[in-house]
């Protein structure tokens, strides 16, 4: 692996500026391999081991969220806004890591 100091330089080639009497017709602008469509499906395809690690992590995130601001309220601390703002953070992410294990829109596929 290494730095983006240690690997060499990609040459890359500068366009060369347009002459003065050109023709009234524009050189097409896309390369052969730039996308052309804007009905390309996104990058990262929903799988089932994709939502499952995703989802669980954010569940598991927003509970340890949730459980600290918990905890001093446990202790016999009054609840003060910054621990019902981090409560409510918690159950958020949460929530947000269901959705994801759910996917209500079915817009995910299994592979296998």
């Amino acid at each position: 692996m290494g730095s983006m100091i240690t690997q060499p330089f990609e040459p890359f080639q500068v366009a060369a500026p347009p002459e003065a009497a050109s023709s009234a017709s524009p050189a097409p602008l896309s390369t052969p391999g730039s996308p052309t469509s804007p009905e390309q499906t996104p990058v990262p395809n929903n799988c089932w081991s994709c939502r499952v690690l995703s989802g669980s992590g954010l569940v598991g995130a927003g509970g340890y969220v949730y459980w600290v601001a918990r905890k001093r309220v446990k202790l016999g601390y009054p609840p003060g806004p910054g621990s019902v703002m981090q409560m409510v953070i918690g159950i958020s992410i949460a929530c947000g890591g269901v959705i994801i294990l759910a996917d209500p829109k079915r817009k995910s596929f299994r592979f296998g």
